[in-house]
């Protein structure tokens, strides 16, 4: 599928003792939920930061909205605001009320709607004591007002670190709704991209995917297009020998195997007594991670 790039990347490079972040060439997107996948220490928050101007020190070149470079990033005004960023880091300083939170959010950003940060507070059940202290909240409730601030200003691109992460099931739900209202706003120019290690959290949302490992990018494609390279094959413990020769993943029990099977490779099981359904794109991930991860005996 064609599509135009609210963010371009050329040779992100950013190295530490140990680890180098490396991408080739990176695309999110326009007018889609964009998911950053991989496990804990793939490189995910790093990306972010890059694409965010949390962290310069890197070497490559970015273009944003298919018009401004990294240094309008930084100098442009209308281009920093027009990016929403939800990260890892600490937002508030240890003495700051919720009262204190919003008001400074009004003060630093412009497009910030106070109304609607209020409204959104409110969805999401953040307590309505507003001389309670922020440090005092729940890792939960801490971002759901981080959330809310970065859903209230008028942004094009919103960069979430994994903001599923804390929250229970029924806010990751209510999160869902909130990225997708907020991609039918404007006729399809606003775009999401987040991270998250447990995509079955945010699969319903998700349109296109970026599957990171050891800090490289190890698969990228629309959802439904990976849906089709990638299918799921289960059958009997007899035919599990020669089914290991073919699948791409495969786990197995007394009673057979299941496992995630290239759909140009399905002929090559004909005669095997096997089903074939259609993977979800968790299982499409967790795939792709073990054939890539340390984990799994990957240099």
């Amino acid at each position: 599928m064609d599509f135009e790039s609210a963010v371009h990347g050329e040779g992100i490079v950013k190295k530490y003792k140990g680890f180098e972040l490396n991408v080739p060439v990176l695309d999110i997107p326009q007018g889609f939920a964009t998911a950053l996948i991989g496990e804990n220490g793939a490189g995910k928050s790093t990306l972010l930061d890059i694409l965010a101007g949390i962290r310069l020190d890197y070497q490559g070149s970015l273009k944003f909205f298919g018009k401004y470079n990294d240094d309008d990033r930084e100098n442009n005004p209308d281009v920093k605001n027009a990016i929403g960023y939800e990260g890892t880091g600490n937002y508030y300083l240890p003495m700051w009320t919720l009262k204190q939170g919003r008001e400074i959010q009004k003060l630093l950003f412009k497009n910030f709607d106070e109304s609607k940060y209020i409204e959104i507070c409110k969805q999401l059940a953040v307590p309505d004591d507003e001389s309670k202290k922020i440090t005092d909240l729940s890792d939960g409730n801490h971002m759901k007002i981080k959330l809310a601030g970065v859903l209230s200003r008028d942004t094009d691109l919103l960069i979430l670190d994994e903001p599923a992460s804390p929250l229970d099931p029924l806010m990751r739900d209510k999160l869902c709704d909130m990225i997708r209202e907020y991609l039918q706003r404007d006729e399809g120019k606003k775009s999401v991209l987040f991270s998250t290690h447990n995509i079955a959290d945010m699969e319903t949302v998700t349109d296109y995917a970026i599957i990171v490992e050891n800090g490289r990018i190890v698969e990228q494609a629309f959802v439904e297009d990976l849906k089709e390279k990638y299918v799921v094959v289960k059958g009997e413990k007899v035919d599990e020998e020669a089914a290991r020769k073919v699948l791409y993943s495969i786990s197995s029990s007394n009673y057979g195997f299941e496992g995630v099977c290239l759909s140009e490779r399905l002929n090559e099981l004909a005669g095997l007594n096997t089903v074939v359904e259609q993977a979800t794109l968790s299982q499409i991930c967790v795939a792709i991670m073990k054939q890539n991860s340390k984990l799994y005996g990957v240099n």
